[in-house]
């Protein structure tokens, strides 16, 4: 009998033992002084869909996901939006997180391009901003966030990149990431950002 109950109460502490109850942080570490020092994302300022400059420093008070894109791409962008679109959905009215979508076209995406895609979408832009700006720097600042993202007249669209997902803390360390062509990994990336909002309580 004494066995029995033994086991199954095994098996769930098992289980409960190796569920994470931390993000790990992404990137290169390096140990300075005996503390590591994590990756970070650069400083940055931009324009959002109301004309409005937002930077990183406005960020930090929360934490945010991000994604890059542009109003005019014919493949991937559509399906990555889908997927922004339920993370949207599970955290709307949570006034500890932000969404943020950087345009990689802004000759195109101008700050009045993007209010009308955003209210074409439906969204809350006080908890999602459209972001606009220099080009280049936009395409650099892409790989802080470890998305590949480049200029490319053969592209469909004219840029190619990828469409990952990104999460990242009020320190500006990214924790966590899903590729947002595939909608079966929304899910835990939706509880990654519960475990990291669980951080701050």
């Amino acid at each position: 009998m004494k066995y029995y109950f033994f086991l199954p109460f095994f098996i769930l502490l098992t289980l409960f033992s190796c569920k994470p109850t931390t993000l790990p942080y992404l990137g290169n570490t390096v140990i300075e002084n005996g503390k590591p020092k994590y990756h970070v994302i650069r400083d940055f300022t931009y324009i959002n869909q109301d004309s409005v400059q937002v930077s990183n420093k406005d960020l930090s008070a929360y934490i945010y996901i991000a994604d890059f894109f542009f109003t005019s791409c014919p493949s991937i962008c559509p399906k990555v939006m889908k997927e922004m679109l339920k993370i949207h959905e599970a955290f709307k009215g949570d006034d500890r997180v932000r969404l943020v979508s950087f345009t990689i076209d802004p000759k195109r995406d101008n700050a009045e391009k993007l209010k009308l895609y955003s209210s074409n979408l439906g969204v809350d832009t006080k908890y999602w901003h459209f972001l606009t700006g220099d080009k280049d720097e936009t395409l650099d600042l892409a790989g802080d966030f470890f998305v590949a993202a480049l200029e490319d007249p053969t592209a469909p669209g004219g840029f190619d990149h990828s469409g990952k997902i990104v999460l990242v803390d009020k320190s500006g360390h990214v924790r966590s990431f899903t590729e947002g062509t595939e909608p079966e990994d929304t899910p835990k990336f939706i509880n990654d950002v519960k475990l990291l909002l669980d951080e701050y309580k």
